[in-house]
């Protein structure tokens, strides 16, 4: 834990506002706590080191090693800007002549005392590389179906009834939130077998659309670094898959199980009932009991009837099946063009005209993704990688579509960076090798992917000036740690193509601040770092005890402050809150709380992200 100390009573100071957070008047009696904030996994040896300082005032500091030995002293310079009433500064300590390998602390003296956790100098690759085996952990707790591994949690077989599943029509929606059942389910087809695979975040919904943007991330580190507890991953994520789509059909089936349920309709959702999965086994239930579809779990056609595919899905599916088959070409041959068959007629069924609104989840508020062309470029790019590992004529053409779809998603689509939302920084690396030597016909070559890829990091550099902890995302908006990790990544992703390390230290700033250089001074990856969640939004982990630890998981973060309004407890949870208000602003919150799901909820994609991140950390 933390180590600190009050400062003297500081002098009124005036409401501040910095970055958007509101910081109300401090008066002249309010003592200020003092709170450092490093990166609690390590720093490379090489690389620019940052911490931070909650404070009223500027003062020296020390690094000390674990000797006792001071090894490094400075000071703190001017404020980066205000935190809370109870911080009104926040000083950018820099720690970057410390790199000898060992574990350290800070000690801060003079005005403001405080203590830092200790922290680790030493290679990246010692650093970050096992991390890539903590969040793999966190798939194996995710794993749904009769292929369990017990791990942390005592995990058993579950929703072993989806080997024979009933398909049913899209659910009809309504309401101000857009997830209001409006009709009763209606079955169209079935039984199909969709059993196994990864449940999606604290919940048990299993997303195709999430699983394949995992899979994309988790084939890219398994192709270029094999690992074999890896591996057994995304061939399990692929078996999955290969069921969600029907070959002979042409259908994709989107989702199995439905979150929301309906009072109307008498029936509950998976979000409706906290319990372990393997409890839903045995229900004895009929059609038209209330957990009806508890046990036996609906699933959503993402085109029904082999029509035209939303060109999301069919890009990032396409993607997770050819960096399959590009991880199988050496390995296992005939598996491999498998995977790139699948690869390319799933490609193939995408809809690009006309698109409306795009297939996500049922309903789509639950991921209310609009960017698709991004998904596109991805998937033309990894089936020209697959078809160039295997010889296959149609990687060319391929290249050329790739080329096609990042020209367009450059000129048309709104920008993020990498996450579930946006693909485009995976696929404009990728691509811009396939394109080093010229292709004819290409629409855009090298240069342009590049250029965008830095527009990514200019654009996250000039929004993280704006903020105390130089973090480049909102902390008062959804998913901050995967946005975080996708930085990161993308920062390790430019500097592989160009050689250019000017983004360097920012890259490392957005580690950082995932692994706690945060106001709140939280890792959010549980059990990583010296203060982790311990109340993870995850009805497995919950009901196995705050002992049990959710091991690599990674969770949203702080979030806005108005998303925690009235949030339910759940029935039959185990009551779990860690206070962490101190650090609250009045814009944005983190609550280690069971029932806060906006920070405290992990999900694959949060997980799959910072799984590339840490692996391309470590290889840097």
């Amino acid at each position: 834990m933390m180590v600190s100390s009050w400062s003297r009573a500081v002098a009124a100071v005036s409401a501040l506002v910095l970055g958007g957070l509101t910081v109300p008047a401090v008066s002249a009696a309010a003592a200020v706590r003092g709170e450092v904030r490093v990166d609690q996994v390590g720093y490379g040896i090489t690389e620019t080191k940052y911490a931070y300082l909650l404070s009223s005032a500027p003062g020296s500091f020390s690094v000390i090693d674990e000797r006792g030995r001071t090894v490094h002293r400075g000071r703190t310079g001017s404020s980066l800007g205000a935190w809370n009433a109870k911080y009104p500064a926040v000083y950018q300590l820099d720690l970057s002549k410390v790199w000898l390998p060992g574990k350290y602390r800070i000690e801060v003296s003079g005005e403001t005392k405080a203590t830092s956790p200790t922290f680790r100098v030493d290679t990246k690759q010692r650093l970050f590389t096992p991390l890539v085996r903590a969040t793999t952990e966190f798939f194996q707790a995710q794993r749904d179906g009769d292929d369990i591994i017990p791990g942390r949690l005592d995990r058993k077989p579950s929703h072993l009834a989806d080997k024979q599943a009933t398909v049913y029509d899209w659910p009809v929606f309504v309401g101000e939130g857009g997830d209001e059942i409006a009709e009763p389910l209606k079955p169209i087809g079935g039984p199909i077998d969709v059993e196994g695979g990864w449940v999606d975040a604290g919940d048990f919904v299993k997303f195709t659309s999430n699983t394949a943007y995992s899979l994309a991330e988790l084939g890219y580190v398994l192709r270029e670094g094999y690992d074999p507890v890896l591996a057994k991953e995304v061939t399990l994520g692929l078996d999955w898959l290969d069921k969600m789509w029907d070959q002979r059909s042409k259908t994709l089936y989107a989702q199995v199980g439905i979150g929301t349920g309906s009072d109307e309709f008498g029936f509950l959702g998976d979000h409706d009932v906290w319990r372990n999965p393997h409890d839903d086994d045995p229900l004895d239930v009929k059609p038209g009991d209330p957990k009806y579809f508890v046990k036996h779990r609906p699933v959503f056609p993402a085109n029904p009837g082999g029509t035209a595919l939303s060109p999301n899905l069919a890009g990032r599916v396409a993607a997770a099946f050819a960096l399959g088959a590009q991880v199988e070409v050496k390995r296992n041959p005939v598996l491999a063009r498998k995977y790139l068959a699948e690869a390319a007629s799933v490609f193939a069924q995408a809809k690009t005209e006309d698109v409306g609104e795009l297939v996500t989840a049922f309903p789509h508020a639950y991921y209310p993704e609009s960017s698709w062309r991004d998904d596109m470029e991805l998937g033309a790019t990894q089936l020209a990688l697959a078809g160039k590992a295997l010889r296959d004529p149609r990687s060319v053409e391929w290249t050329r579509q790739a080329a096609h779809w990042a020209k367009a998603y450059i000129d048309l689509e709104e920008k993020s960076t990498l996450n579930l939302y946006d693909t485009s920084a995976l696929a404009h690396a990728e691509l811009a090798k396939l394109l080093r030597h010229g292709v004819p016909g290409a629409a855009l070559g090298p240069k342009e992917l590049i250029g965008d890829l830095r527009r990514q990091l200019d654009e996250g550099v000039a929004n993280a000036a704006k903020s105390p902890f130089r973090t480049a995302v909102s902390v008062t908006e959804f998913d901050a740690a995967s946005k975080s990790f996708g930085f990161a990544a993308t920062e390790r992703l430019y500097a592989d193509v160009t050689g250019d390390r000017r983004y360097a230290a920012f890259g490392s700033q957005q580690r950082n601040f995932t692994l706690g250089a945060n106001a709140w001074g939280i890792s959010l990856v549980v059990g990583v770092g010296t203060t982790s969640p311990k109340c993870p939004h995850h009805q497995a982990a919950n009901l196995a005890g705050e002992e049990k630890v959710l091991y690599g998981a990674v969770v949203n973060g702080p979030n806005g402050a108005g998303h925690f309004a009235d949030l339910p407890f759940p029935a039959g949870a185990k009551e779990c809150t860690k206070p962490y208000d101190a650090f609250d602003t009045t814009e944005s919150r983190y609550t280690d709380d069971l029932a806060s799901w906006p920070s405290n909820e992990p999900a694959i994609d949060f997980t799959s992200t910072a799984m590339l991140a840490f692996s391309l950390a470590g290889r840097s």
